[in-house]
C-alpha cells in the first residue's frame, strides 16, 4: 500500500539551490517518486511512497523555517502513481502571472469543508465558483458550481472579468484540487471588486476527508497517475489522454477511438480532418511567406561561380570568362574594378587574382527587385514522406535569371522551416497543377529513380491552337539537350534525346482550339510544348513555341498576362514508405472545363 500525500505552504523561502539538492537525495533514499516544486514564495508537492517514508518527509519539510505547520492531504493506492521523483525551482509554486499578489502575506477568508456543508445543506444563497482547467470539472464538481472556463489558470484573471457586475456583491465560495489556486484567486477577485469572497479550505480533497459526497457529483482529478479519486479518497477507474488530457471514465475508455497513448473521443480525428487541419495551417504559413513577396523588397543577391579545374593557376577575370563565356573578359574585369565580384568570405576580388580549381566566387547584384510571381501554392496531400502541391503560375521552381527568391523552392522552404522539402521532378513556370516534392534526401532517393526510369504515369491538359486529325496520336520527334535561345528546346534528329508522347483529343471547341489529354512517356525539358509545336499545334498562351515554328522572346509571363494552357492533372507513382501505387490528382482549371468551350 502506497501513501500519497498533496501539500503546499506560502511561505518565504531562501537559499532554494543547496534545499533543492538535499530533498532530492533525501527523496530518492528513502523510495519516494513525485514533484517538489520551490520558490520564493513556497512549496508545492505531490509525492508517494510507504507510509512510513511518507512521515519521515513530513518531518523533514516541517524543520524548514517557514513550514512548520504545513499540513499533508493523505490519500492510499495500491500502486505508485509516479514514475520519479523531481525537486524543481520555481519562480512561482502556482503560475498565475499578476503582479502584487502574495499569499504568504495575505488571502481570502477561508471557509472549511464542515461550514460550507452546512450552508449548503440550508440551502443559503452562495454562489459556488469552481477555478479549475475545464478538462479537471469533467470528472466532477459540486451541484450546480460555476465552472469559469480556463484551460490553464494563467487564463483565470481575464475570464474573471468576463463575469457579471452582479457577482461583485454576491457571496462566492471558490474552490479547487487543494485549495492552492484559491490562495492567489481570492485576493485577486477582492482586487477587482468581488466584495464576499471565500475560498474553501484544503479544497475538494479536505472537503472529501471531511464531508465525503455531499452536494458533490462524480470524483476529482488528481496530477497524477490514478488521473481520479472519489469521496472516499480512492482510486477511480478514469484515465486521461496523452494527447488532449481530458479525463476518462472507464465508459469512454471502452470508445473505439480510444487510443493509449494517441487520442480519446474527445480529440480524435479522422485522417481525412487531420489532413484538413495540416492544410490549413500549411496554407496560413504560405500566406505569410508571400506576404509580402520575398522578392519585392531591394536586396543584394549573390550568384555563385565555381572555378572549373581547367582554370586552376589562371586569373579571376580568365575563369568567370570560361564559365559564362557569352560575357566579355572585359565587362567581368569592369565587374571586378567595381567590387561586384566577391570571395567566399564576401570580400572584393580583383581581376587578375590568380585562382585554384574549386574556388568559389560570388557574382554580386545589388538592389535586386524580382517581378512579381503567383505565389498561391496549394496543399493537395501530406504524409511522413511526401508533400504534393497544386503549383500555381507564373512560379519559378528554381532560382535562376530574375528569379531567386520569388520561386517555388524558396517560398516552400520559408513555410515548412526547418525542413526543405525536395522537388521530385520539374514543372516549368508557366505550366500549373500537381507537383511531387519529398521531406528528406531518404525519401527523394526513391522517388526520384521512377521519374529518371520513365517508371511515373503523368497525365496533362493542354489545350492546343488547331485542330488535330485524329482523336488519337503521338509524337516521337527527338528534342535538344541543349538550351537554344531564351533556354528554348528544338527538335534535333540528329543529336537530340529519344522522346515520345501521346495524345488524346478530349474536346474540339468553336474557337477553333482544342483540349487535349497529353501523356509524356519521356522527361524531357518543355517536352510536351516542344512536341505540340513540331506538329504545328502550339499550346494556347504560349510565349515561346509560338505558331508558324517561331520562337518568341519571354521565358516567364506576368502576373495577369493570359494563361499558358498546360496544367499537370495527375500523377501516379509508388510510394516510397507503403510501396503501393499512389495518384494524386490537381483540380480542373478554368480553360480546361470541358463545359465551357
Amino acid at each position: 500500500m502506497f501513501s500519497n500525500i498533496a501539500a503546499y505552504k506560502f511561505a518565504p523561502l531562501t537559499d532554494l539551490g543547496p534545499l533543492r539538492g538535499r530533498l532530492l537525495v533525501f527523496c530518492k533514499g528513502i523510495g519516494l517518486r513525485g514533484s517538489i516544486l520551490l520558490s520564493p514564495e513556497g512549496i508545492n508537492l505531490f509525492v508517494a511512497g510507504s507510509p512510513d517514508a511518507v512521515e519521515k518527509l513530513a518531518v523533514q519539510l516541517r524543520a524548514i523555517p517557514g513550514l512548520e505547520t504545513l499540513e499533508l492531504k493523505i490519500s492510499p493506492s495500491d500502486h505508485q502513481p509516479f514514475n520519479r521523483m523531481l525537486v524543481r525551482l520555481k519562480k512561482e509554486i502556482i503560475a498565475f502571472g499578476v503582479e502584487g499578489i502574495e499569499p504568504g502575506i495575505r488571502t481570502s477568508p477561508k471557509l472549511p469543508p464542515k461550514v460550507l456543508k452546512q450552508w449548503l445543506d440550508e440551502g443559503r444563497p452562495v454562489t459556488l465558483l469552481d477555478t479549475r482547467n475545464g478538462y479537471e470539472v469533467k470528472l466532477g464538481t459540486f451541484r450546480n458550481a460555476l465552472s469559469i472556463g480556463v484551460n490553464q489558470f494563467r487564463e483565470f484573471p481575464a475570464a474573471v472579468r468576463q463575469l457579471p457586475e452582479a457577482m461583485k456583491e454576491q457571496p462566492i465560495v471558490m474552490f479547487c484540487t487543494g485549495g492552492i489556486r484559491c490562495e492567489k484567486a481570492g485576493p485577486f477577485m477582492e482586487r477587482e471588486g468581488f466584495k464576499n469572497i471565500f475560498q474553501l479550505e484544503g479544497g475538494i480533497l479536505k472537503y472529501f476527508e471531511e464531508c465525503g459526497s455531499a452536494h458533490y457529483d462524480g470524483e476529482c482529478f488528481v496530477f497524477d497517475q490514478r488521473v481520479g479519486v472519489d469521496p472516499s479518497l480512492r482510486e477511480t477507474g478514469s484515465d486521461q489522454c496523452f494527447a488532449c488530457l481530458v479525463p476518462l471514465t472507464e465508459e469512454e475508455q471502452k470508445d473505439p477511438r480510444f487510443v493509449q497513448g494517441v487520442s480519446c473521443p474527445h480529440c480524435h480525428r479522422t485522417s481525412e480532418q487531420q489532413m484538413a487541419d495540416t492544410v490549413t495551417k500549411r496554407h496560413k504559413a504560405i500566406r505569410r511567406a508571400i506576404t509580402p513577396l520575398p522578392g519585392s523588397a531591394p536586396y543584394d543577391n549573390f550568384r555563385p561561380i565555381n572555378v572549373p579545374e581547367e582554370f586552376d593557376g589562371r586569373t579571376l577575370a580568365e575563369a568567370l570568362h570560361g564559365v559564362v563565356p557569352h560575357i566579355s573578359i572585359e565587362d567581368w574585369r569592369r565587374d571586378c574594378g567595381n567590387g561586384l565580384i566577391v570571395d567566399l568570405p564576401r570580400n572584393p576580388a580583383a581581376a587578375d587574382r590568380v585562382v585554384r580549381s574549386g574556388e568559389r566566387f560570388f557574382r554580386k547584384y545589388p538592389d535586386v527587385v524580382e517581378p512579381d510571381v503567383n505565389g498561391g501554392i496549394r496543399i493537395l496531400h501530406e504524409d511522413a514522406a511526401l508533400i504534393v502541391v497544386n503549383k500555381p503560375a507564373p512560379l519559378p521552381m528554381h532560382a535562376a535569371g530574375r528569379f531567386n527568391r520569388n520561386t517555388l523552392q524558396h517560398i516552400l522552404t520559408t513555410a515548412f522551416h526547418p525542413e526543405k522539402p525536395r522537388p521530385a521532378h520539374r514543372l516549368d513556370a508557366n505550366t500549373t497543377g500537381v507537383l511531387v516534392l519529398t521531406r528528406t534526401r531518404q525519401f527523394a532517393s526513391k522517388v526520384q529513380p521512377q521519374f529518371a526510369k520513365g517508371e511515373v504515369r503523368k497525365v496533362y491538359l493542354v489545350r492546343v491552337q488547331g485542330s488535330p486529325m485524329t482523336d488519337e496520336f503521338a509524337c516521337d520527334a527527338p528534342i535538344s539537350a541543349e538550351p537554344g535561345e531564351v533556354g528554348s528546346r528544338e527538335i534535333d534528329e540528329d543529336n537530340g534525346l529519344p522522346s515520345r508522347t501521346e495524345f488524346h483529343v478530349l474536346k474540339r471547341n468553336a474557337d477553333g482550339t482544342t483540349l487535349l489529354e497529353a501523356r509524356p512517356l519521356t522527361g524531357r525539358t518543355n517536352q510536351i510544348r516542344v512536341h505540340l509545336w513540331h506538329l504545328g499545334l502550339p499550346v494556347v498562351g504560349e510565349a515561346v513555341y509560338l505558331a508558324g515554328g517561331k520562337l518568341g522572346d519571354v521565358q516567364t509571363l506576368a502576373v495577369g498576362a493570359p494563361p499558358l494552357c498546360l496544367h499537370s492533372w495527375k500523377i501516379t507513382f509508388r510510394h516510397p514508405i507503403s510501396r503501393e501505387m499512389v495518384t494524386f490528382e490537381a483540380p480542373v482549371p478554368e480553360w480546361a472545363d470541358r463545359n465551357d468551350h
